[in-house]
């Protein structure tokens, strides 16, 4: 892993405590810095990177539907509530470079969310039933107005978003069983009181 460090200097501030230029020909007004402020970034290397489209690909495969949402707004806090939220329920939640997921994406059902990877999305895949991303996104997203959901996808089909309520009410596979056993066990009962 490659780390670069850089030391922002302090720039000289005007009455209104920002950062100005050294530039007096322009006098651009410059973000505040903190005095030896570091920037951190982090470069993949070529292994982690196929690493994260392997585990990716391999969730994708095995899941039942997904949505990605802008996160955009979000703090690391509400970040890892909506994380604890699902794995909870069941739900595989990443945030992933685009064109990882892009990769990732390939012979999937979920290819047909490539077009819409633009910008920073968090993705969530659905491990145990159809629903359960739906429920988690929807749940999350009623208490967080920063958090939009933009793509959904389920069997191949990209979903539009105002369909997230749908998928969300579709039962667990414990539901749809008793759902089943109650229309199997109806006529039985009916001809049984007659």
């Amino acid at each position: 892993m490659t780390v670069h460090v850089q030391t922002a200097r302090m720039r000289p501030r005007d009455e209104t405590g920002r950062g100005v230029c050294d530039c007096r020909e322009t006098g651009a007004i410059w973000p505040p810095f903190n005095r030896n402020q570091e920037v951190t970034t982090v470069a993949l290397s070529f292994a982690q990177k196929e690493a994260i489209v392997a585990e990716v690909a391999e969730v994708a495969k095995s899941a039942y539907s997904a949505v990605g949402a802008d996160y955009r707004g979000l703090t690391v806090e509400q970040m890892t509530d909506l994380r604890v939220e699902a794995r909870k329920a069941g739900v595989y939640v990443r945030v992933v470079k685009n064109t990882l997921a892009k990769r990732a994406f390939q012979d999937t059902d979920f290819a047909c969310m490539e077009e819409g990877l633009k910008g920073p999305l968090i993705l969530a895949f659905s491990q145990e039933d159809p629903g359960s991303a739906a429920r988690v996104a929807e749940a999350f997203a009623k208490t967080h107005d920063q958090f939009k959901v933009r793509l959904l996808s389920i069997g191949g089909q990209l979903l539009d978003p105002s369909e997230l309520g749908t998928l969300a009410k579709m039962p667990t596979y414990d539901e749809a069983i008793s759902q089943l056993m109650a229309v199997m066990k109806a006529p039985v009962q009916k001809l049984a009181a007659t």
